[in-house]
């Protein structure tokens, strides 16, 4: 074939991939791919330059799209093949190219074409810089864009501002010589006259800055222009002229490089200001408006705090200004019927309100945010206008997870501040409230449960029920979701009957309007609200089981099939209910072959939908969880089911997502649900096929049950799960898909530990450990890594001294020892990003310790692997330790962050608890160190403090016993601290601290004179909140009482009505766990009430003086009718 004809076919072939058709259109895609590398360069450049013979025989729109596409396939083509391509050409072809390029660029008439040129120019010009040297090879780039710069022509001013934003290094290793002359064309052209070249100038300006961002000489001398920046984007606001690009370009510089808009910082946050409250201002200038100020927030919250301190208020008030923009129109809103259904889309304004509200909040913290909004969503509360009440309580509950700790003190004020609203005129404002009380329910768990349950069940109770507002009562529904998830067992079991009683009406009526109407939101909301209080009452539950059990059943059974989400939801609420009231209830009544048992039932209803089951089918996630929890009910019994539910969750484990790398313009045009796309450089976009991702996890995650749950039943499984998860720890695509393979291996140890014994379980522990060490040392989450490390943990427990060679454990050792030199790295990179002038210490302090929450994982995990090693090898594993105690040591520094001190500390509990002969040698360090940390501002460093202690006394040698006696007055003061209690976590380290008294006083002050701490004792109790600790403190409680200690007892018994409302508590909050010792403590505390009811006038005067509670005096009443 001649050259003409070539290029003729080719051109063919361009149109053809240019078709409508997709038949046509893939098979030319198909041909063009065929086509040798070497070839297509030359070929596609030719089409771009044939004008004239182009114009004479085809239509001028086919003409200019030809050339369109040709300079993308060109430039496509030279940015993912340049090693493979350019350098076959030699220097003067390439040379000739590139100056054919330039020569192009100032003759283009077509603006898509000459667009299309300008990024064909930015990427050879992004390969042209020599990656060893950093010099730009092409020479004549920079002579290119000075002339455009300079020129008078819009076109190429456009193009030389283009090339500088898609390669903002273009000059390479030239770039801070060049920085004057940018300067000038970066000011000239940010006043032209013209406005697209202003926003083009903006968005070159930004991305060269950015990448400068480490040149300060840089930085200073372009920062300069910031008030020639405000000015374009003010223009823009104010005309309309051009889009919302400057605002995003502003918002780009408030996130990477902030401080130049620190001189400027007013003006800026009044011009977004200004345009946010503008609401006649098109709405993506008044969001791009909001995420500028959102983004000095998040990125210079300091600077904010220190030198724009008074605007605050304003910021808080734009928020909610944008929240209050609803649509008067309700009905739309009203007739939804899908639980989980988006906001409306024209209130995509009050979306952004809200989500800045939330990352405003969680970036100045508490201490600045709540006072002044307080203030504010107080006004909008008490406003005539149902959108500024809908505002301010979609605002409260908003800003609860970045202002928690400011606000749980005053919870109670500002949850009876809500639930009036629950009774509003407008529905809308009904529904804020519940989803301010939901949202609260989960932001302040278990506080809010424990203070507020009276004012705040009822309340939603009876929302509830308002049925003839389907959103309103689901919404209802799901706050009591929340607020059962972390409500403590006896307090959802006083609400339990009224509770039910309201649920099962709301069921029947709703599945009544099932049938007559189709409608099904307040019937899916119910079930899951059923499972979650059945979840959250546990055993109590039984009693409603035979009530429910049946209508769930009939439900499933009778469900249409196009109503999968319902039917998702109604296995998952059965089994639930199984999960709580457990196997006796949920399972066959042997000597009653006619009772079909629930469980079998629901398997076999199920078993006609597994063969076609798909992981993206909306029941697949709610079915497979749903088993896990029967598997959990059935423990081992559940085994004869692995062969009908095993292939659909291998078939959705082994799920392997569909990828792809784009560039900008082939990325679809319309958001598509189900891939996900990320900028992985220039122009590049790394695509994922999302859907069947999280069924894929949540397949994962049943393997780990499954594994965990059937022990050696799941055997014939182990070898291909094995290699399933050894091939999922790195599975980069979902991080919980490679927890799950970590989590999975201890179990399967186990599963085969029984038959083969440490043999069994080596062959699976040696491939999986090498895998894990580089999965360790490759894994980029924190949090993943802490899986990982606590997979290690639990190996060790599983296999045993026997189970690792001395190899192992250094190795394991080792790899601690790296993520303990990773994680110091880790946290002296945040304290050098916090070393900030404008920081007030104490926030800066505060700030550390908030992202060292999510660091702690690690060390967490850590401490476990110590925990792990020392109760399993013993003290011989203080020689894996040894070599990292200078690494451990540090950590307990008063200036580092309190979870480096409660984890530190913790390692050297178990040092004390495990290796006491080999801890010795530390023991000045550690006493010293434990000592001080009992006056810690944080309880969770108190609390292992204390615990220390406590293992000092419990190892009975006598040079720890000396030690511990020697802190009996921290550990007094550390009880009478006024906030002992205030919070869940003070009262777990002062009970704590309550045991280790305990402790100490039995085993370590033989003659010693305790009578003080005797008489303190009884005031310092009831211990409610650690459970592991109850079985020691009331042990001892029942020593003394029962030996008549007048210290405890006082004066003629006249402490009968405090150790009766202590032995009462104890029992109602069921802190007794079921181990043999704690149940016997319990019969023996159950047994003094017992002996004090004897003397019935004595009982009734103390039982008058107890301050025992309704339902405390219901549980005495239990005690007492108790065999």
């Amino acid at each position: 074939m001649t050259g003409q004809a070539q290029l003729e076919a080719f051109h063919g072939l361009l149109t053809a991939m240019l078709s409508t058709d997709n038949e046509q259109r893939a098979a030319a895609e198909k041909q063009y791919e065929e086509i040798p590398q070497d070839q297509k360069p030359g070929l596609l450049f030719q089409i771009y330059r044939l004008p004239g013979v182009a114009e004479e025989i085809f239509d001028l729109i086919w003409y200019f799209k030809h050339r369109s596409l040709a300079l993308v396939l060109l430039r496509r083509l030279l940015s993912n093949n340049w090693e493979d391509i350019v350098p076959t050409w030699g220097n003067d072809n390439l040379s000739q190219f590139c100056n054919e390029l330039i020569a192009a660029a100032q003759t283009e008439t077509s603006e898509n074409v000459r667009k299309k040129l300008t990024d064909l120019i930015a990427e050879v010009a992004r390969n042209r810089i020599d990656d060893n040297t950093g010099a730009q090879t092409w020479s004549e780039i920079a002579q290119f864009i000075q002339h455009c710069g300079s020129s008078n022509s819009t076109p190429l001013k456009q193009m030389a501002l283009s090339v500088i934003e898609d390669v903002p290094n273009v000059f390479g290793n030239e770039t801070s010589a060049s920085v004057p002359g940018l300067k000038m064309l970066f000011e000239k052209c940010l006043q032209d006259a013209n406005a697209s070249v202003r926003s083009s100038a903006l968005k070159a300006y930004v991305s060269f800055i950015i990448e400068c961002d480490e040149d300060d000489k840089t930085i200073k001398s372009l920062g300069t222009l910031a008030p020639v920046i405000i000015k374009v984007c003010e223009h823009v606001v104010a005309t309309e002229e051009e889009d919302d690009t400057p605002l995003q370009c502003l918002a780009d510089l408030a996130t990477s490089l902030p401080k130049v808009l620190q001189p400027h910082l007013s003006a800026v946050i009044n011009l977004c200001s200004q345009t946010i409250r503008n609401t006649e201002k098109d709405e993506s200038y008044r969001h791009s408006a909001m995420e500028v100020i959102t983004s000095l927030c998040e990125n210079a919250a300091n600077m904010v705090k220190k030198r724009a301190a008074n605007h605050i208020p304003e910021i808080l008030t734009c928020c909610l200004l944008m929240m209050t923009e609803l649509d008067d129109d309700i009905s739309d809103w009203l007739a939804v019927d899908d639980v989980d259904a988006e906001d409306i889309d024209d209130e995509e304004t009050v979306a952004v309100g809200e989500s800045s509200l939330d990352r405003i909040a969680c970036a100045l913290n508490g201490k600045i945010i709540v006072p002044i909004f307080i203030q504010l969503a107080t006004q909008l509360l008490n406003d005539a206008d149902w959108k500024k009440r809908h505002a301010g309580l979609m605002g409260l509950s908003t800003i609860g997870e970045g202002c928690q700790r400011t606000m749980e003190p005053t919870i109670v004020e500002i949850v009876k501040s809500i639930t009036p609203f629950l009774n509003d005129a407008h529905p809308r404002v009904r529904y804020a409230a519940c989803n301010a009380l939901g949202q609260m329910s989960s932001d302040f768990a278990p506080t809010l449960q424990k203070r507020c349950h009276e004012s705040v069940v009822p309340a939603l109770v009876h929302t509830l029920e308002a049925t003839n507002l389907p959103r309103v009562a689901a919404h209802a529904g799901a706050a009591l979701v929340n607020f059962s998830e972390d409500c403590p067992k006896h307090i959802i079991s006083a609400y339990l009957a009224p509770l039910m009683g309201a649920l099962e009406r709301v069921l029947e009526a709703t599945y009544q309007k099932l049938l007559s109407e189709g409608k099904k939101l307040i019937l899916e909301q119910i079930i899951t609200t059923i499972a979650s209080v059945a979840d959250a009452s546990q055993e109590l539950f039984v009693t409603f089981y035979d009530r429910l059990i049946g209508p769930l059943k009939f439900i499933l059974r009778e469900c249409p099939e196009n109503f999968k989400i319902l039917r998702g939801k109604t296995i998952e609420c059965i089994s639930l209910i199984g999960l709580a009231v457990g196997k006796e209830k949920f399972s066959p009544d042997a000597s009653d072959v006619r009772v079909i048992n629930g469980c079998i039932q629901v398997m076999h209803a199920l078993g006609p939908s597994m063969e076609g089951l798909t992981p993206d089918d909306p029941q697949c996630s709610y079915f497979i969880s749903s088993w896990t929890r029967i598997c959990k009910v059935l423990g081992p019994d559940f085994a004869q089911y692995l062969p009908m539910v095993m292939p659909p969750i291998i078939r959705a484990a082994q799920y392997s997502p569909d990828v792809a790398v784009l560039d900008d313009d082939e990325l679809p045009g319309e958001e598509d649900p189900n891939w996900s796309f990320h900028p992985v450089g220039e122009k590049k976009h790394f695509g994922i096929r999302t859907s069947g991702l999280e069924e894929k996890a949540t397949a994962c995650e049943m393997i780990v049950c499954y594994a965990r749950e059937l022990g050696s039943t799941f055997v014939p499984y182990v070898e291909e799960i094995s290699k399933l998860m050894v091939d999922h720890l790195k599975f980069f695509f979902h991080e919980g898909v490679r927890s799950s393979a970590a989590e999975t291996f201890p179990y399967l140890l186990a599963c085969v530990k029984p038959q083969g014994g440490v043999t069994a379980m080596r062959l699976l522990w040696v491939d999986y450990w090498k895998a894990l060490k580089e999965a360790i040392k490759s894994e980029v989450e924190t949090e993943v890594t802490s899986e990982f490390i606590n997979a290690v943990a639990e190996c060790v427990e599983q296999l045993g001294p026997e189970g690792l060679t001395e190899e192992e454990l250094k190795e394991i050792g080792v790899m601690m020892k790296e993520e303990m030199e990773a994680f110091e790295s880790r946290r002296l990179e945040r304290e050098e990003a916090e070393d900030d002038e404008d920081a007030d210490p104490e926030e800066a302090r505060e700030e550390l310790n908030e992202e060292a929450e999510i660091e702690s994982g690690i060390l967490a995990r850590i401490s476990d692997l110590c925990h792990a090693g020392f109760k399993t090898i013993g003290a011989q594993f203080f020689h894996v330790i040894d070599p990292l105690m200078p690494l451990f040591f540090p950590l307990i520094d008063v200036r580092r962050t309190y979870t480096d001190r409660q984890w530190g500390i913790c390692i050297l509990d178990d040092l004390v608890e495990y290796a006491p002969e080999f801890a010795y040698r530390y023991q000045q360090q550690i006493a010293q160190l434990l000592l001080s940390s009992l006056s810690d501002e944080f309880p969770e460093v108190r609390q292992a403090a204390a615990y220390g202690f406590g293992a000092m006394a419990l190892n009975k040698r006598p040079e720890w016993a000396a030690v511990a006696a020697q802190a009996l007055d921290g550990l007094s003061s550390m009880i009478n601290r006024g906030d002992a209690r205030s919070t869940e976590e003070s009262a777990v380290a002062t009970e704590n601290a309550i045991s280790a008294v305990v402790k100490i006083i039995r085993n370590c002050c033989p003659g010693m004179d305790v009578s003080n701490y005797l008489s303190s004792f009884v005031h310092w109790l009831p211990v409610t909140e650690d459970h592991e600790e109850s079985v020691h403190v009331y042990g001892f409680l029942a020593d003394l009482i029962e030996g008549q200690n007048p210290s405890i007892i006082g004066e003629n018994f006249s402490n009968g009505p405090k150790i009766l409302n202590i032995l009462v508590k104890a029992i109602h909050h069921d802190v007794f766990e079921m181990k043999d010792d704690a149940q016997m403590v319990k019969s023996r505390v159950a047994g003094i009430i017992k002996r004090i009811s004897a003397d019935q006038s004595f009982f009734l005067a103390c039982v008058g003086n107890s301050n025992l509670d309704d339902a405390e005096k219901e549980t005495l009443k239990n005690i007492l009718a108790s065999a």
